[in-house]
């Protein structure tokens, strides 16, 4: 039997966790698909944000939440909030009618960062790393030849590194 914290079966030459030992499969979205459907697939997946694949899915980039819902949110009202409060309740929800016509690609920003991604080799240290500079609570996980192989949630490491982590 393992000790607590340990995964049975490692050894303690092997027992450094990699990003593919606990990536999790996510639904991603394509440039081409409506902004309200990025918004369900995050809302009804849980999600603290979206991957955003290209044609031959791999990551083309990947949206914190914050990013996602600047999608949803015309930049004006981004930009001057005394005209957001100027929007009464009825008005604000038919803002999510038009986002029917527009796609991720009409709203992405211009100035697209690199994806946020690790090999599936990665150390657990190297993901939290890179989520800590990116500032992302998602990070895609991708295989040599740079397709996607699943995520990994803030969520998913943090609880990895405590249950799996040193011993206290």
């Amino acid at each position: 039997m393992s000790a607590p914290g340990k995964l049975a079966g490692r050894t303690e030459r092997d027992d450094a966790m990699q990003a593919r030992d606990i990536a999790i499969n996510v639904p991603t979205v394509t440039v081409d698909d409506p902004v309200t459907k990025a918004v369900r697939v995050m809302a009804v997946n849980r999600l603290p944000g979206l991957i955003v694949v290209d044609d031959q899915a791999r990551p083309w980039t990947v949206l914190p939440g914050t990013q996602v819902l600047r999608l949803a949110v015309p930049s004006s009202y981004q930009e001057d909030p005394a005209l957001a409060r100027t929007i009464d309740e009825h008005a604000a929800e038919s803002f999510w009618e038009e986002l029917a016509d527009r796609t991720v690609g009409d709203v992405a920003p211009r100035q697209r960062a690199k994806p946020t991604t690790v090999r599936d080799d990665a150390t657990l240290l190297e993901v939290a790393a890179l989520m800590a500079r990116q500032h992302s609570p998602l990070v895609a996980v991708v295989d040599r030849s740079g397709a996607l192989v699943g995520a990994i949630t803030l969520d998913r490491l943090i609880t990895s590194l405590a249950v799996y982590g040193a011993e206290d």
